[in-house]
């Protein structure tokens, strides 16, 4: 009797209704240190994120293409975070948590759905600095107000209607057991190892979907960027360089950190899942990338300090 005839039999004996999250068992020893930290990252998260989407809202001198697509991504990685961080506090603290079945497809679907959006607008962020940076001239003309909102529109609506295929084929899958998913969040992997049915139309879909909205955006954030620094080299002006590779070099240190993670999780085939390894990698892109964001784009940037500084003596007069 092969797998598949196996399955179908524990099929008619049993259903799961919930799955359990053992999230980092092996650090309970260290569970209030380590939850600590990861609230503070959390917490430092949201407050950044946030933080920039107030300041690209309520000032107008960062009312700019760039800015928009920035504070769209920060609310992106605002409930990226949100969805994930909280669950992945209380399985640590109480050392396993469980989540419905219908709970965990949702935790998957909106983990999915903002991390595809984040794919699309970083491409789309490449895209705007290539215009500014390579043809300036005409950059405002290009990047207008209706672009830039059509942009942000296909970013999100790709990462919702992607995501969903996915979830409707998952489904349409059973699990008859085991529930134990070694995670600290509901993702694809498992939950196709922990399915009853056949899984080969989900697995391929979700490869096809994954090489799309991880791999093509990364090589097409690589080839313009190739450009960018040859057009940038040409600048006879030592501090309009200094400036350039300064917004590029930002941008860059997130992306790579992004894309690699997702890219080793997800694309690169593995014939043996070390889970250890691929909760660490998780914790790359789920924790320390929504953090990179607002520190690395807003550190050096002169531009977000004097908004700030703006909208502190307007609302907190000396």
């Amino acid at each position: 009797m092969d797998l598949y005839d196996t399955k179908t039999l524990l099929k008619n004996d049993t259903t799961v209704t919930e799955f359990l999250l053992l999230g980092f068992k092996s650090l309970q020893n260290f569970k209030t240190l380590i939850s600590l930290i990861f609230l503070t990252t959390y917490i430092l998260t949201l407050f950044g994120n946030v933080l920039i989407v107030i300041l690209v809202t309520a000032c107008s001198q960062l009312h700019s293409p760039m800015y928009f697509f920035l504070s769209n991504l920060s609310l992106s990685e605002v409930a990226f975070t949100t969805n994930i961080v909280p669950n992945m506090l209380h399985s640590l603290l109480s050392g396993h948590v469980s989540i419905s079945l219908p709970g965990c497809f949702i935790q998957y679907y909106f983990f999915s759905s903002t991390a595809t959006t984040e794919c699309v607008l970083f491409a789309i962020m490449s895209f705007d600095r290539y215009l500014a940076i390579c043809n300036p001239l005409h950059y405002t003309l290009l990047m207008d107000t209706k672009l830039c909102i059509h942009l942000v529109l296909w970013a999100w609506l790709v990462g919702f209607i992607i995501s969903m295929i996915t979830l409707v084929l998952l489904c349409k899958s059973h699990y008859c057991g085991p529930n134990v998913i070694d995670s600290f969040f509901c993702d694809l992997t498992p939950l196709i190892k922990l399915s009853c049915s056949d899984t080969f139309l989900v697995e391929i879909e979700s490869y096809l979907f994954a090489f799309i909205v991880t791999v093509l955006p990364f090589v097409f954030i690589i080839v313009t960027y190739v450009i960018i620094i040859h057009t940038v080299l040409k600048i006879p002006s030592a501090t309009g360089r200094k400036k350039a590779f300064s917004t590029c070099s930002s941008h860059l240190v997130v992306v790579a950190t992004y894309y690699g993670t997702l890219i080793i999780m997800y694309v690169v085939p593995s014939q043996k899942q070390i889970f250890n390894i691929s909760k660490a990698l998780s914790l790359l892109y789920t924790v320390i990338t929504p953090l990179l964001n607002p520190i690395v784009y807003s550190l050096r940037n002169h531009e977000i300090h004097a908004a700030l500084n703006s909208l502190s003596k307007k609302y907190f007069p000396r």
